[in-house]
């Protein structure tokens, strides 16, 4: 268990994340809704060498920015299932070529392959957060 005590703690955790990830890995990013998944997935594509602002993709489902290697960074919270879904709705950002991060992956996850790590957060009380980070 990591736990940290403001946002640039959680992102340094992401970055550390990072430094374990290939291109065609996928992280599984869960925690409830403010538990920092989109800080700790903007410290990770920040040491991926991405350059822009990484801002939550809750409406689109998700971005893709380049870096040392592409990252994809998707959002499933208003997807209950992909069954009724446009199959390649996600064919787009799980690329063999690009690291991809995955909030909300429960609705995926069983048509996932290539899950490197699963990563929960949760609130701690202020800005602290707890974070357990698993293999696959």
């Amino acid at each position: 268990m990591i736990r940290t005590s403001s946002a640039a703690e959680t992102e340094g955790v992401g970055a550390r994340i990072a430094e374990e990830l290939e291109p065609g890995d996928v992280v599984l990013v869960s925690g409830e809704l403010g538990a920092g998944k989109t800080t700790l997935i903007r410290g990770a594509a920040h040491a991926l060498g991405v350059t822009e602002p990484v801002t939550s993709p809750t409406f689109t489902i998700g971005h893709r920015y380049q870096g040392k290697v592409p990252v994809a960074h998707l959002d499933l919270y208003r997807v209950e299932g992909l069954e009724g879904e446009d199959p390649g709705l996600l064919d787009d950002y799980l690329t063999g070529d690009a690291v991809v991060f995955i909030e909300w992956p429960v609705a995926a996850e069983p048509e996932l392959e290539r899950v490197a790590m699963r990563v929960e957060l949760a609130h701690d009380g202020a800005d602290r957060r707890q974070i357990k980070v698993r293999g696959a």
